[in-house]
């Protein structure tokens, strides 16, 4: 999963990215609502943080504009938490309001209701082969049997799978994996790829890996 989060507390900001990091969203943040307009231009986000009070504006008033593109789900997070502030977040077109301070328990909690509405159903449980990815758990079985994965070997499984039979470009894995102020080194999707291979092969998941040459990765059933 990758959120966009607009938050200009430095570290707020560097403590939630961390925290939702460990259950498997790769966050790209900006403190600025231009910034992030233009950030939901260059990616598809599953779900966007917004803040209100920020340097450029007022969060609310840019949330048909950080929406053109689709239906992406929107939860506000700010201090402003009266009544009256929470209506006004949704009547404006929050998807759901969360006042600071808050536990990220309840934030991921959130995250997984908004996701499960139309139209992200298809972020709901992925099958293939013997296998079932749950994504917003950030978890995989084969045969019912828990499959350990590192977060980052999970994510790029849970990419392939997702549009599994289709091949699915380095660049999207990339993006599935790291945000956008990481640096990536030039192998490490590949190796990422090997030790799926090797783990996926030892668990019996019935799924195999393909490279298209120049091109990114296919995951096919057995």
């Amino acid at each position: 999963m990758r959120i966009l989060l607009i938050e200009d507390e430095k570290e707020l900001a560097e403590a939630l990215s961390a925290a939702l990091g460990k259950h498997g969203i790769v966050t790209d943040h900006t403190a600025h609502l231009a910034d992030a307009v233009e950030l939901t231009r260059q990616n598809l986000y599953d779900a966007i943080l917004l803040d209100r009070r920020l340097p450029d504006g007022e969060g609310l008033r840019f949330i048909p504009e950080l929406r053109r593109t689709g239906e992406t789900p929107i939860i506000v997070l700010t201090a402003r938490n009266e009544p009256k502030e929470r209506v006004e977040g949704l009547d404006l077109g929050a998807d759901d309001y969360l006042g600071k301070p808050f536990l990220v328990e309840e934030l991921m909690a959130r995250l997984r209701a908004v996701l499960r509405r139309p139209p992200n159903l298809a972020e709901l449980k992925i099958t293939a082969g013997r296998m079932v990815i749950d994504p917003l758990h950030l978890s995989v079985t084969v045969d019912d049997a828990p499959l350990d994965l590192p977060r980052r070997e999970l994510l790029v499984l849970a990419a392939l799978a997702k549009r599994k039979e289709k091949t699915v470009l380095r660049a999207t894995l990339e993006a599935a994996v790291y945000n956008y102020e990481e640096e990536i080194q030039s192998n490490a999707l590949d190796a990422h790829i090997s030790r799926l291979r090797r783990r996926l092969a030892e668990a019996g998941a019935e799924v195999s890996i393909h490279n298209i040459r120049g091109v990114g990765y296919l995951l096919r059933e057995e």
